[in-house]
């Protein structure tokens, strides 16, 4: 989550939000975004419902939940996923950002 508050202006700058689910419960996931002053959206998916929805694995060996980037463009369609194996197994933000600035320079229909 650091990765994307560093460069939250320019995701922003594009017409994009960023939304983090995580598996905290509403308390816990607002304790941590208050104290690390994160400036995105985030919700707690404790009962695992996004998870569900999305495919996002989750390996009690490696502490929970693996992580996933998942594109959606304005219509509703998800246009990227990223399954991530291990905790350190992101995209870059120049990655996402160059994929939202694909997604968004295709005219809806």
């Amino acid at each position: 989550m650091a990765q994307l508050r560093q460069d939250y202006s320019q995701f922003t700058a594009r017409d994009t939000e960023v939304v983090v689910v995580g598996p905290e419960d509403a308390r816990a996931f607002a304790d941590y975004f208050t104290r690390e002053s994160l400036p995105f959206i985030g919700l707690p998916d404790p009962k695992a419902s996004v998870l569900k929805l999305y495919g996002q694995e989750v390996n009690l060996f490696k502490l929970g939940r693996m992580p996933a980037q998942v594109l959606i463009d304005k219509a509703g369609v998800v246009r990227y996923v990223h399954y991530g194996h291990r905790m350190s197994d992101i995209p870059t933000n120049e990655e996402l950002l160059a994929l939202g600035d694909e997604i968004n320079a295709v005219p809806m229909v």
